[in-house]
């Protein structure tokens, strides 16, 4: 009970959790005074306000050269289900819900082996072209190093240059997973290390970009390699200031080669919670957590509003990686859908852009 009320004092004191005091969050903490602790803190960042994007999610390609075990959505090259969409069609689909309002055009895809250089700056160029212009939220890290070491054969900062003059706006979260080697090595072999993903976000950062930050949870991670995972993101917080906000996510196994393994198990609704709880409370240094509907449903992040969470992400249109995997909820949300459930929650409902900025009618308000 004194480990509790140690967290507790220190929480509330504004001071920053230890990693024995984080592992006890994820094993021991009793369930519903870790999310009223996690609610206190919330609001004491944001107030009563939660958030959602109008956004539309898009997918170039699925071709990987990768072979990850959690991972549903790529194929390799002229195998059954491969996609590959050319500019054209990219600029279309986003300038038909551009005309609807969105303010964001969220991308990633494989690591394609053949597509060149000029496709992601005219993809990027073309898209910034639309009127009124979204942001463009593209690219995970491992995208990036892939495209500079492989495709165009230049250093990072000279790519991430390059892109943000076409018109890249902010860098995606994923790739991220759990940074622990031991477990990268059983569900991603071959991808790049944690070191290689915080630098390149490290890199965007110091550039004067932003990007969110994710975790991958609810597989064959323990207790301490989340914790560890999360100090890592803290860490380079405290360097750059360059997170908007962190999206967890569990695992969906359905579909994967991870149900090979006996992994057939999906994270549990109150391990849900207790991962955007623990969250809040490890992550001082980040004002956004986003329950992300996708993953967990609308209900359940509805229900996330009070275990820490202030955001419920966006509005989608067209998800495809988690669907891939066995999700089963929406593909897409409506704004007035999201907004119901935050009012519902409690909470005050509020558009933001890419960089949680409150916006109406597209515009930044104050």
């Amino acid at each position: 009970m004194r480990v509790w009320e140690n967290i507790c004092e220190t929480v509330e004191a504004g001071n920053r959790l230890g990693t024995a005091e984080g592992i006890y969050l994820f094993e021991k903490a009793e369930f519903h005074r870790l999310g009223q602790l996690a609610d206190r803190v919330r609001e004491r960042k944001v107030g009563s306000q939660a958030s959602y994007v109008v956004n539309r999610y898009l997918n170039y390609s699925n071709v990987c050269i990768l072979s990850c075990q959690f991972c549903a959505f790529a194929r390799k090259k002229r195998e059954p289900g491969t996609f590959a969409y050319s500019v054209e069609e990219l600029t279309e689909a986003a300038r038909k819900s551009v005309a609807q309002g969105i303010t964001e055009i969220h991308i990633v895809g494989g690591l394609h082996p053949s597509l060149p250089y000029s496709f992601y700056l005219e993809m990027l160029s073309s898209l910034a072209a639309l009127e009124p212009r979204p942001v463009l939220k593209v690219f995970t890290a491992i995208e990036i190093r892939h495209l500079a070491e492989r495709v165009a054969k230049k250093p990072i900062v000279e790519v991430l240059a390059d892109f943000k003059a076409a018109g890249l706006g902010s860098l995606t979260g994923g790739g991220a997973e759990i940074f622990d080697a031991g477990v990268r090595d059983r569900i991603c072999r071959g991808k790049e290390t944690a070191a290689e993903w915080l630098e390149v976000h490290r890199i965007w950062h110091e550039m004067g970009g932003r990007s969110t930050a994710t975790m991958l949870y609810g597989h064959v991670e323990t207790a301490a390699q989340r914790v560890h995972h999360l100090e890592q993101l803290r860490s380079l917080q405290d360097e750059t200031g360059g997170f908007t906000g962190f999206v967890p996510f569990a695992f969906e196994p359905a579909q994967t080669r991870l149900a090979e393994l006996g992994r057939m198990r999906r994270a549990s609704a109150l391990e849900e919670l207790r991962v955007i709880a623990a969250s809040r409370l490890l992550l001082d240094n980040f004002d956004h957590i986003t329950a992300y509907w996708i993953s967990t449903g609308l209900p359940l992040a509805q229900v996330a509003l009070s275990y820490g969470a202030d955001d419920l992400h966006g509005t989608i249109e067209e998800e495809k990686i988690f669907h891939m995997a066995g999700a089963q909820t929406p593909l897409g949300q409506t704004r007035g859908n999201l907004e119901r459930a935050i009012r519902a929650a409690g909470r005050v409902p509020v558009q933001r852009n890419t960089f949680y900025e409150p916006v109406w009618n597209g515009e930044i308000t104050r």
